[in-house]
């Protein structure tokens, strides 16, 4: 089965905790703090792998999830920080934030793309000792590693696409041109998912051509086949264009040609301005003078017109060796860049409340946590870094604002203190 769309969730490893732990060793005496800093937690890494062609992996498997860092020991010894985990996606996954629709990576080439960093670990006691304060009996929680929702869409990667009515011979066309073996009959939507083949113009020159499924009028819409697959021309540098110039569906050549084109802009305006070539096939099913005034029609619309008889492949070596000259002048195949994430409300990350609840001033700031799980109530060093944590986020400022008072009750989560000036 074809699949080219998946929505998963992703969250990168947490960062180690740093160690409280002091030095103890046989005839030393006050060996001081020595307590070690967490490991890293692991990033989420994706790349491209060729010997994936769908999404298909991703619809038995939605979460993934990296290790997180060891924490601290003592001797100042680190936490292990933890290895990346790797997912394997097709060549030319497009990742967004399913939040917010931002491009987060194009695994278009073979560099590993890193979409959610591991967080950091967090600093051992030792990196708090000071000359006035030589036993800290506190350290850092590591920081939470990033978490996200991301669709996966695979835009496939080729230099050519065709483009056409269902049953003009765009299967055929590419089969004999490449080495595709797409499956051929007489009768609409035979062709249920894109092919891609590779046409050999010699020895080091090649390029990838894809036969997207029929398109039909409505697709852009969701009518048909086409409105799962539109999104695999975007790539394409160029365009074939396949037509039945001998109306063999009951259908005129000219009128499929501005259905098809209609239905390309309705779905992404910047299609209708890609470059493309009008391939008139089944030739051999109208007369010379049909084909001249199709050409000249064609021809004054500014547009390459190449009559050939796909199936015995008359006139398709000249429609290949234009294409390639073509591919020659075009820009490579789009790439997209990955969009900066929108500037944070508070830049520091260290947003609060305060609120009044009875006698009590009562204060929510979720990132307090970790630090309050490193506070020792019964040490005085550890409340006074406290005390500076809430003077340096500017707490101790709105609690003032608030109309604070000396001798009344202020909690911070499960810690509750006499506020004095």
């Amino acid at each position: 089965m074809f699949v080219d769309y998946a929505k998963i969730t992703l969250k990168a490893g947490d960062g180690g905790n740093g160690a409280v732990s002091f030095h103890r060793e046989k005839y030393i005496a006050a060996g001081g703090p020595d307590g070690g800093d967490g490991g890293k937690g692991g990033d989420i890494v994706l790349q491209a792998d060729d010997h994936l062609s769908t999404l298909a992996d991703f619809r038995y498997r939605r979460k993934y999830t990296a290790q997180n860092g060891e924490n601290g020991r003592g001797a100042r010894c680190s936490g292990k920080s933890a290895p990346p985990l790797v997912i394997r996606v097709p060549r030319g996954t497009l990742v967004r934030d399913a939040a917010d629709g931002r491009i987060l990576a194009d695994v278009s080439d073979d560099c590993p793309v890193v979409v959610a960093k591991g967080g950091k670990g967090g600093w051992g006691n030792t990196h708090f000792a000071t000359a006035t304060r030589q036993v800290p009996r506190f350290a850092k929680s590591g920081m939470p590693g990033e978490h996200y929702e991301v669709t996966l869409e695979l835009k496939l990667l080729a230099d050519v696409g065709l483009v056409g009515f269902p049953n003009v011979g765009k299967s055929t066309l590419i089969s004999v041109v490449s080495e595709a073996k797409p499956k051929i009959a007489n009768y609409p939507f035979t062709t249920l998912t894109p092919v891609l083949g590779v046409v050999r113009m010699g020895e080091g020159s090649s390029f990838v051509m894809a036969d997207i499924p029929g398109l039909i009028e409505g697709a852009s819409g969701g009518a048909g086949l086409g409105h799962d697959f539109l999104r695999h021309v975007e790539r394409c540098r160029l365009l074939l264009h396949v037509l039945d110039v001998s109306g063999s569906e009951g259908r005129d050549p000219l009128e499929d040609f501005e259905t098809i084109n209609r239905e390309l802009a309705a779905f992404r305006p910047a299609l209708a301005e890609q470059p493309m070539i009008v391939v008139g096939n089944k030739c051999d099913l109208v007369d010379e003078a049909r084909i001249e005034e199709l050409r000249d029609i064609f021809t004054a619309r500014g547009y390459a017109f190449f009559p050939i008889m796909a199936a015995i492949a008359e006139g398709t070596r000249e429609l290949i060796d234009y294409v390639a000259a073509q591919l020659q002048k075009l820009p490579p195949i789009l790439r997209y860049e990955a969009e900066p994430a929108p500037a944070p409300t508070v830049p520091t990350g260290r947003d609060f409340t305060i609120c009044r609840e009875g006698d009590a001033f009562v204060v929510r700031a979720p990132w307090l946590l970790k630090i309050l799980e490193q506070v020792d109530p019964d040490d005085y060093e550890s409340l006074q870094y406290f005390q500076r944590v809430l003077e340096s986020s500017g707490i101790l400022d709105a609690l003032k604002e608030a109309g604070v008072r000396d001798g009344d009750t202020v909690r911070v989560h499960d810690i509750a203190f006499d506020y004095v000036s």
